[in-house]
């Protein structure tokens, strides 16, 4: 039996959640990211509703060239919280009809269909239950495509948006995309496909044509690659997120770039604050510790730091991460900073007491976190994240 391979992709999830929860956005041009300031404002577009992508806004689109094209658009700060927690509750939809799915970002996943395929009456029932249920439970919709070959059904899911299901039939992979530009070959970089378009190659069908030692020729490993997938060569199959899932990180762009080492320093403990929670309440330990840090001239920097044994917790995880910065000379002010956990490796979470004892209760203290978040909300954070209060005519503490 061939797979059956399922990619569902949210429409314009981020801004679909803000107009789904006001519904005074409705049919309002919204743009999720960084804070315009009147067109001077810094960052990227996360997420532009459809009714922002008619002014030409997408996504990681410069937040200033947004406001240009659409000064009067709703620019909102992205929610990232609520969009995890219908994101869990929408793949738990998935989960009705198949276990084996692959989550590669908070709105889109891969479904591994092929042993549901006679449970639930076939291909267009499953893809069609999955659009039911979302809409109905969520008030949101997801385009969904098909086919047996992964990069296909990845393909699909972008043909017919919003709101789409589209299903190639098995057998006709190399057919059914041949007329479609390069561009939508899982891994057509912008240089690569104006390459080939320059030499009059446009569609996956040129490339398909070519023969493999002459695309190996054009981009060397790349070009070989984008043959196989005009070509419907993909025998990747469907990995679940935990197996799957590598690393995770968190990033800050300053508004305006910054020498003052005490503010570069608390950003980044926010950041190891939020990537602790998440590696946490996902269930991982990591090996590797990794700082970034990108300058007013757009050099950018990494710094690497593995451990023996695998780690959670705040206390050595913002030591590791502030040692790698000291390690940076700040030569010129700062653009961008940012950290991340790697070698990550899937742990039954533990549930421990306040009054349990480790070496130095760090990891303790954490997990108690943890669950008091999963209660309470962000509005529960660490003391050393807090403002200092003035005392005693002037002290800080």
């Amino acid at each position: 039996m061939k797979p059956c391979i399922m990619h569902f992709d949210m429409d314009a999830f981020f801004a679909a959640v803000e107009q789904r929860d006001n519904p005074s956005l409705r049919g309002v041009p919204v743009v999720i990211g960084a804070d315009p300031k009147g067109g001077k404002g810094r960052g990227v577009v996360s997420t532009a509703s459809y009714e922002a992508r008619k002014f030409g806004i997408r996504s990681a689109m410069p937040i200033s060239e947004a406001y240009r094209r659409c000064p009067g658009a709703r620019f909102l700060f992205p929610r990232m919280e609520r969009y995890a927690e219908l994101s869990r509750y929408i793949i738990s939809l998935c989960e009705r009809y198949t276990p084996d799915i692959e989550q590669i970002s908070l709105d889109e996943a891969f479904l591994d269909c092929t042993a549901s395929l006679s449970l639930f009456g076939g291909v267009e029932a499953i893809a069609s239950g999955i659009k039911s249920d979302i809409k109905r439970y969520t008030d949101l919709t997801a385009s969904i495509g098909v086919s047996a070959v992964k990069s296909i059904a990845k393909i699909c899911s972008d043909m017919h948006k919003p709101d789409g299901l589209t299903i190639c039939p098995q057998g006709t992979e190399r057919d059914f995309i041949a007329h479609l530009p390069i561009s939508v070959l899982w891994g057509a970089g912008k240089k690569s496909v104006g390459f080939l378009n320059s030499l009059g190659y446009t569609r996956v069908g040129d490339i398909a044509a070519l023969s493999e030692a002459h695309a190996l020729s054009l981009l060397g490993a790349s070009g070989l690659h984008l043959w196989k997938m005009a070509n419907a060569i993909d025998e990747r199959a469907v990995v679940s997120t935990t197996q799957q899932q590598k690393s995770l990180s968190e990033e800050h762009t300053f508004m305006t770039d910054i020498t003052a080492e005490q503010e570069i320093e608390m950003t980044l403990v926010r950041l190891v604050d939020g990537i602790v929670a998440r590696i946490r309440h996902e269930g991982f330990v990591a090996r590797t510790v990794t700082l970034k840090i990108r300058f007013s001239d757009f050099t950018t920097h990494t710094r690497s730091r593995s451990y023996e044994n695998y780690l959670d917790d705040f206390r050595t995880i913002k030591q590791s991460v502030l040692e790698l910065l000291r390690s940076v000379p700040l030569i010129m002010p700062v653009r961008l900073i940012g950290a991340s956990l790697s070698g990550l490796q899937s742990v039954q979470i533990r549930e421990p007491s306040l009054f349990d004892s480790t070496a130095d209760g760090s990891s303790v203290q954490d997990e108690v976190l943890t669950q008091m978040r999963e209660k309470y909300g962000s509005k529960i954070t660490r003391a050393v994240l807090l403002p200092a209060r003035r005392i005693d005519g002037g002290r800080s503490e």
